[in-house]
């Protein structure tokens, strides 16, 4: 019982401390309202799913012990992040011009369901902090498949619930955040955000 409190406490500081899914779940529900945070949220925690049954399975700690294969991780999600936050600042500069949907949007201009979970779930695939992270902390509190992977589930729900209640905030906040220019300004910091965090991802390792 003490492990599972101690294991909860750590989860909700790492949660709840701003990184690349929150600037993305803020990104996306100014895009597609509260729907595209949801399931950016969904994408994310999905993520976390996939590299929990990693862990528990003993791969994690395979691709870590792989430099070429940790290396190309971290490539391919600083190039994913770059990509991202360059998309956000492009729409932020299309709509300073124009009024159109951006490319990423459904018929109604906003952002679809489908593409905000994608970007979420990619986001967090290719973030190689998160398989050192559960490959480093799960094994401390947990040693057999079941417990690694039911804690790994837990941290994945904490961080659905944690994201989800960042859109709805963000959503609440529509009358001031979905003004033209605060959005323009929102997106585009989102934007600069993401592409520093994805060249974080390449410079921080040591």
């Amino acid at each position: 019982m003490d492990d599972a409190v101690a294991f909860l406490g750590v989860s909700a500081l790492v949660i709840v401390t701003p990184g690349q899914d929150t600037a993305l779940t803020i990104r996306n529900t100014l895009a597609g309202d509260r729907v595209g945070g949801v399931f950016t949220a969904l994408g994310v925690s999905t993520g976390q799913a996939t590299w929990a049954l990693a862990t528990s399975l003993g791969i994690g700690a395979l691709l870590l012990a792989s430099e070429p294969v940790f290396t190309a991780i971290e490539v391919i999600g600083s190039v994913y992040l770059a990509l991202l936050g360059a998309r956000a600042i492009y729409d932020s500069l299309r709509s300073t011009r124009q009024n159109a949907p951006a490319a990423t949007a459904d018929t109604s201009g906003r952002l679809a369901p489908l593409t905000a979970f994608r970007q979420g779930l990619l986001s967090n695939l290719s973030n190689p902090k998160m398989a050192l992270f559960f490959t480093s902390l799960l094994p401390q509190f947990a040693h057999s498949f079941s417990g690694l992977l039911a804690l790994g589930l837990a941290f994945s729900v904490m961080t659905l619930a944690w994201l989800a209640a960042y859109s709805f905030a963000v959503r609440k906040a529509k009358a001031v955040l979905r003004r033209p220019r605060v959005q323009r300004t929102i997106e585009a910091a989102m934007g600069i955000a993401l592409i520093a965090l994805g060249a974080r991802l390449v410079t921080e390792r040591g």
